[in-house]
């Protein structure tokens, strides 16, 4: 039986094939000698100038010539104009459309690299470097928390935008340009990556030759696979991952938890207490999409993995704005997402009197409501939030329904566990308590948005009847029972919970769709596969079962009964 651990930080996978090496040294060591065009891809948000730097000097110091050339500067004019999708309204300030352009729109022509001779090497380096035609190619990366963190601070720096290398960074740019057009890009020119870099520590990258990269993820693609967590900072932000988890964010505060958004998710590969890399969890999806996402899933979803897993930590913080998402059909015209973010909260800790904020009150007024909302945005005026939202108390193992169009806000005092669809870029607030940030700031409050998407039949009575379910037993075996949380018709996923007594082993199936679980209550579980393979699961960790495991047992581990939330798609 193994012993209970706590959260692990740190969750990391060996390569498949190879090593994981730290320092340019190490990374050209392989490179084929004579002439050669090395192309170096990669997203905006990189210090270009000192990769380059750091990659041609040890190129000559392995005793061949090098020089470097920068493809941004073969862009065109307002290169940047031509990949941002227009808002709707034009005059929108706080969100476009998720951009559909290429990194090829950048250029009015490839760029041409003269082929060396002798035992040179030409380095061509920025986001659009593949296009080139190089003789090798390399993909260079850094998480985009690194660009999210800089982002909080007010700090994105120069060229953080692609397409505008001496223009101060933008971020409504980078959500809603950039990063659609990056990681289409990346994963249409993956297969062919020869070296995968990670520049996190700049002054020594970690790297995993692309053939060792590729092994390891078909191999992750057929087993429980974690990805590496971490929590961002916001004014709102509690202490409960801070003190309970582990966690020593930046400014003090652990607000939202990314145990697995997979548009930013990555998969530590490398030796613990090694040199590691980290890879975007997404190209699981890209390169083994049935195994990973599932037949039917993939069918609908293409390689989009559709759910995601989030702690939303309160505790000893402050209410979330008062918000809602965008219900379907203006998901899909105004902003260009496919499908939409109905979420659920998961209630996994809680202080006492704290409540969770869902739903119309029977007597609320949607014009009263805009006018007190203008005038808290005009005039600072304070809001009656009660006026017009229902307030309910959050039960530890309660689940909240919260479809698109339905306002909602977690109260201070909780940790909710997120359990939503993917798309996670339009919150369309209306109120946020006149909260300013650590500039003195107030967020932004796209309220317009906000009420062209209220869903005004989600009142009353009918809040609690639909929306806060009580559980009900799908499945059941000598202690443990499978509970269905809650489920939607217009949900495309269901959220069930696994009570599971100690030592005691529970049969699970996953029907060619992926199980995502997580650990609510209890020390921890063992995840076994039929294939042999073994994952321990603490406290407060998620983890992704993929389509393809199939049967897989879970036994809960240590002296008290263990609960797992468990999401899967349950449409088509």
């Amino acid at each position: 039986m193994p012993t209970p651990r706590s959260y692990d930080l740190h969750p990391s996978y060996e390569p498949v094939g190879g090593q994981v090496v730290a320092g340019w040294a190490a990374a050209v060591a392989d490179l084929p000698p004579g002439p050669l065009v090395l192309a170096v891809d990669g997203p905006a948000a990189l210090d270009w100038a000192a990769l380059a730097d750091g990659l041609v000097t040890a190129l000559r110091a392995a005793g061949r010539e090098a020089t470097g050339s920068d493809v941004r500067r073969h862009y065109a004019p307002a290169a940047h104009e031509r990949i941002a999708a227009s808002p709707v309204p034009a005059d929108d300030r706080f969100f476009t459309p998720l951009s559909e352009a290429r990194v090829a729109d950048l250029f009015d022509a490839v760029p041409r690299i003269e082929p060396p001779v002798g035992n040179t090497a030409v380095v061509v380096f920025g986001p659009g470097a593949s296009l080139c035609g190089p003789d090798v190619l390399w993909y260079a990366d850094l998480p985009k928390r690194y660009a999210e963190a800089a982002v909080a601070a007010g700090e994105l720096p120069i060229g953080a935008n692609l397409g505008r290398p001496g223009e101060p960074g933008e971020p409504v740019r980078l959500f809603y340009t950039d990063w659609p057009v990056l990681d289409r890009h990346r994963d249409a020119i993956a297969a062919g990556v020869q070296r995968w870099i990670d520049v996190q520590d700049p002054r020594s990258p970690a790297s995993v030759h692309g053939d060792v990269l590729r092994a390891t993820f078909a191999h992750l693609a057929k087993g429980p696979v974690r990805t590496r967590p971490y929590f961002n900072s916001t004014p709102w932000g509690g202490q409960w991952a801070k003190r309970e988890l582990g966690f020593t964010p930046r400014a003090g505060n652990t607000a939202l938890g990314y145990e697995l958004i997979a548009p930013e998710a990555g998969v530590l590969v490398g030796e613990r207490g090694g040199a590691e890399v980290e890879v975007p969890f997404q190209l699981l999806c890209v390169w083994h999409p049935e195994d990973m996402l599932g037949e039917p899933v993939h069918r609908r979803f293409g390689t989009s993995f559709p759910i995601r897993f989030d702690y939303l930590d309160t505790v000893e913080g402050g209410n979330l704005s008062l918000h809602l998402h965008p219900r379907e059909q203006y998901m899909r015209e105004v902003f260009g997402w496919p499908y939409t973010q109905h979420e659920t909260y998961y209630v996994t800790a809680s202080e006492e009197g704290a409540q969770v904020l869902l739903g119309l009150t029977e007597e609320a007024d949607t014009a009263t409501m805009r006018r007190q909302v203008e005038d808290a945005i005009a005039h600072g005026t304070p809001m009656p939030v009660e006026d017009h939202v229902q307030s309910h108390p959050a039960t530890v193992g309660q689940l909240f329904l919260i479809p698109a169009g339905t306002p909602h806000a977690s109260g201070a005092g909780n940790l909710v566990l997120e359990v939503s669809a993917t798309p996670y870029l339009y919150s369309l607030r209306f109120y946020d308590w006149l909260r300013k940030d650590a500039a003195g700031r107030s967020r932004p409050l796209p309220y317009e948005h906000g009420f062209a998407n209220l869903d005004t039949s989600r009142r009353g009575d009918d809040v609690a009847k639909e929306l806060i379910q009580q559980p009900r037993t799908l499945r059941a075996g000598e202690g443990w029972r499978e509970e269905v949380l809650g489920a939607l018709p217009e949900m495309f996923y269901a959220v069930h919970r696994l009570v599971v007594a100690p030592d005691v082993d529970v049969p699970n199936e996953t029907g060619d769709r992926f199980h995502l679980l997580n650990v609510a209550a209890g020390a921890g579980a063992v995840i076994e596969t039929r294939g042999g393979r073994s994952h321990f699961l603490a406290f407060a960790e998620t983890i992704t079962v993929p389509a393809a495991v199939g049967s897989y047992r879970i036994r809960a581990v240590g002296p008290d009964d263990v609960q797992i939330v468990k999401a899967l798609v349950v449409e088509p």
